[in-house]
């Protein structure tokens, strides 16, 4: 029987008409007036009450619709009355041909009953569904799911269509269209089988394209009928098959975007969220099992990459097996080696689901795919994919991309012009470089990459120079200003850091340790203390490499700043720069045994030890004149103005302050650099501490203030931190307490992310102590809590058990109270 709303008998060339009319968007109105042929003649033909029209009728109602010649032959015949057939009357359709050739139709597969998370796709599309009715479209709504491979495509179409049945009551159709086969289906056939879906006799249906979408079009013009076309390859293969009327919709489901489809609708399947992997599991293997191991059942979710497909492989395998614990497979799955290869049920299997959208590929996007392995995380830009193709410009990486993009196996990121694997898609491709490429092809492709890395993020931290080493901005630098530099280098961290020791491991130590030295100038603006202390440790180790004991000295000088700024290890700290001194020594290098006297001090400093002699400083200063080395040699006069401070001698601190104050202020001249602010701002905060001690209040809140502004608008996160703090205290001596409590919460916000344990202990006991002030003791006592936890990331026994007996102390006198 045909389906819901179709009649038994349809007037051939009265539904042909009227598809060629609707084709052509004309009312009947709009074809008389072009065609001399009256409305009422046209509306009796098209219901088929005039059966038989003559000759000349017909040609004229072709030249208005501007028929093709096939078309108007088609319409000639169809208007001639049958001598086999005494009327032209349509059978009800036969069952669907089953062939090699043709794609399955007629009603809906099976529904998926345990569909995960997808509620929110489904709620978008019976957003769209319903939006149709109430639509002044003269065209069906058209929606394409697209997706990788393996993200549930597919079964999201069935469900969708289930659930909106009711919005299109004269039928729902499901055809396959083989996208992703050796052979896809045809449009002919496709429609072919739409028709005779529709109720459409084999003997009526046109042999030409044109003729069977112009029957369908008459077929669904007025009808509400949903259309599924399944795993479509491109929009070659679509276009044609957007024959609904507009009560129709048409879902599309494709691995491709599908671009060039203008006017539909778009819905983007990705990766299921934790929580949702791991509800798919649990329907899958059942609740107890996954009660039982829950922390297992999670990674498992995460070595799936939260894939649907991979995660219903897995599933069943655990399903088949009930004895394994899910540790097991979860085990099996960390070897990235075996994983494509675990995840197989019966025959399924993950890589031959990615196989079938790879072997589409054009020969250049699939070298692109294989070589994009080799980019040390799975999120990398165009100019990556230009050093793995060695192209000479960036068009020449964009249009591979843009095909990986389009096919699925690549994501755009939200960051513009820069794309993202599959952690599965990764691993694949991975294995097909290793099968498809020589040695040396994957080798050479490798050194391009690692040789960018590393020459561009050379180039990018020396956009944070100070005015002093440079005349003037790099010759030939890739960046606009230091923000664009620094927004790559943000970017880019896991990829060069991991290019760097790439470099070290193949002897390349001179460019690891440019790239070190460089780097020291960004080092305070992103204070990432493990990043910091990995690059200047693996430069330490190239420098031994080499023999260099400058570099060594250098490098030295480089870690014990982070391991007494960023990570409050100054007992580790003090060891570094003595060993730092050791080798300047040993190399005659006056400018470094400055650096390693001013972090020796600095690290004893805090540690809480105020003894040291103003000696020292004075060798620093020393060491630093007798090298010509301006930068240093005030760096070391501030240094010395804060012991000074710091041991009561607040007016000699302030005339040091105030020499130093000028001599940074002045220092980047016209065009002052990043490093040149941070500089600076930095000799404001060190001064408005000494005008506190001396008593100027007002005079410390302006300074904190203005290096507060200096290091926000450089975003330099080390200095901001310190600069938060400051002017929080400041605040809360003015008695302005809910500004100060607005200061110092920001400053602990900014030392959490980055990684600034001990600062940011001190701004959880400053923020207890202002709580106490306003009468909040259980604020203070969480404060004081979180402050003693993060006492356990600390690695210097010294600050840690001064920094305790504070904290118990305070927490001693809050039980007794």
């Amino acid at each position: 029987m045909p389906p819901p709303g179709l009649d038994q008998a349809s007037p051939a060339f009265g539904v042909l008409l009227k598809g060629y009319r609707v084709r052509a968007e004309l009312t009947q109105e709009q074809l008389s007036e072009g065609s001399g042929v009256s409305v009422r003649a046209i509306s009796d033909m098209e219901r088929g009450i005039a059966k038989n029209p003559q000759r000349r009728t017909v040609e004229s109602l072709a030249a208005t619709l501007r028929l093709t010649e096939d078309e108007l032959a088609y319409l000639r015949k169809s208007s001639k009355p049958s001598r086999d057939v005494p009327d032209p009357v349509l059978p009800p359709a036969p069952a669907p041909v089953r062939t090699a050739t043709l794609p399955t139709g007629g009603g809906l597969p099976p529904d998926l009953h345990d569909l995960t998370g997808r509620a929110t796709d489904l709620d978008a599309l019976r957003e769209f569904a319903a939006g149709l009715a109430g639509s002044r479209r003269w065209s069906g709504g058209v929606a394409i799911l697209s997706g990788p491979p393996g993200t549930g495509k597919t079964s999201l179409a069935v469900r969708a269509a289930y659930e909106l049945a009711g919005h299109f009551p004269d039928g729902q159709l499901f055809l396959k269209l083989r996208g992703m086969s050796p052979d896809p289906a045809e449009p002919t056939d496709v429609l072919h089988l739409l028709l005779r879906s529709l109720g459409i006799d084999s003997a009526h249906v046109p042999a030409e394209l044109d003729g069977q979408a112009a029957l369908c079009r008459s077929l669904l013009a007025e009808r509400a009928v949903l259309i599924v076309l399944d795993d479509a390859a491109d929009e070659a293969q679509v276009r044609p098959l957007l024959v609904g009327g507009r009560r129709c919709l048409t879902l599309v489901s494709s691995r491709h975007v599908l671009m060039g489809l203008t006017g539909a609708s778009r819905f983007s399947l990705g990766v299921l969220g934790q929580d949702d992997a791991v509800a798919l599991l649990e329907t899958i293997v059942g609740p107890a099992r996954v009660a039982a191991e829950r922390p297992a059942t999670a990674a498992l979710a995460e070595l799936c990459g939260r894939l649907p497909l991979a995660l219903r492989i897995a599933g069943n395998r655990l399903a088949s097996r009930p004895m394994w614990p899910i540790g097991r497979m979860m085990e099996q799955l960390r070897d990235g080696s075996r994983r494509l290869t675990t995840l197989t049920a019966g025959d399924l299997t993950i890589r031959g689901v990615f196989d079938l959208s790879y072997r589409q590929l054009s020969p250049s996007a699939a070298v692109l795919f294989r070589r994009l392995s080799l980019v040390p995380t799975g999120d990398f830009s165009a100019r990556a994919a230009m050093a793995l193709l060695d192209a000479d410009d960036e068009d020449e990486a964009t249009g591979p991309l843009e095909e990986l993009v389009d096919a699925s196996l690549l994501q755009p990121t939200q960051d513009d012009g820069r794309y993202q694997f599959h952690d599965l898609l990764r691993t694949f491709a991975t294995e097909l470089l290793a099968r498809e490429e020589t040695e040396q092809a994957v080798r050479s492709a490798e050194n391009r990459l690692v040789d960018w890395l590393v020459r561009t993020a050379t180039a990018a931290a020396r956009e944070f120079q100070p005015a002093s080493v440079r005349s003037a901005r790099p010759a030939g630098s890739p960046f606009r200003d230091h923000r664009d530099a620094e927004r790559w280098l943000q970017l880019e961290t896991s990829n060069w850091l991991v290019a760097a020791e790439r470099a070290a491991a193949d002897g390349a130590h001179r460019q690891v340790l440019d790239l070190s030295e460089a780097m020291h100038w960004y080092s305070e603006f992103d204070c990432t203390a493990d990043t910091w202390y990995t690059l200047f440790d693996l430069a330490r180790r190239s420098a031994t490499a080499i023999g260099s004991k400058r570099d060594e000295a250098l490098q030295r000088n480089f870690l014990a700043w982070v391991l007494s700024a960023l990570m409050g290890r100054t007992s580790e700290a003090a060891r570094m720069a003595e060993e730092a001194m050791a080798a300047a020594v040993e190399a005659g290098d006056l400018r470094e045994r400055g650096w390693a006297t001013l972090y020796l001090l600095s690290a004893e400093m805090g540690g809480g030890n105020l003894s040291p002699s103003v000696d020292a400083y004075d060798d620093a200063l020393r060491f630093f004149q007798e090298a010509g080395y301006p930068l240093g040699h005030y760096v070391a006069r501030c240094m010395r103005a804060v012991y000074w401070s710091r041991t009561g001698l607040v007016d000699e601190a302030a005339a040091e302050f105030s020499a130093c104050v000028d001599f940074f202020d002045t220092a980047g001249y016209v065009h002052p650099t990043p490093v040149d602010d941070n500089n600076y701002a930095h000799t404001l905060l060190f001064s408005s501490a000494n005008l506190k001690a001396l008593g100027d209040l007002d005079g410390a809140l302006a300074q904190s203030e203005q290096a507060l502004e200096l290091f926000r608008g450089r975003g330099a996160a080390l200095g901001l931190a310190r600069a938060l703090q400051a002017s929080g205290g400041y605040l809360r001596a003015r008695g302005e307490l809910d500004r100060a409590r607005e200061r110092l919460a920001e400053a602990q916000v900014v030392c959490a992310r980055t990684g600034q344990r001990k600062a940011e202990i001190d701004a959880l006991c400053e923020l207890a102590s202002l709580s106490d002030e306003l009468h909040e003791p259980e604020t203070a006592h969480g404060h004081r809590m979180r402050a003693l936890a993060l006492c356990e990331t600390l690695a210097d026994p010294a600050v840690v058990k001064r920094l305790r007996a504070e904290l118990a102390q305070h927490l001693d006198q809050r039980r007794q109270a």
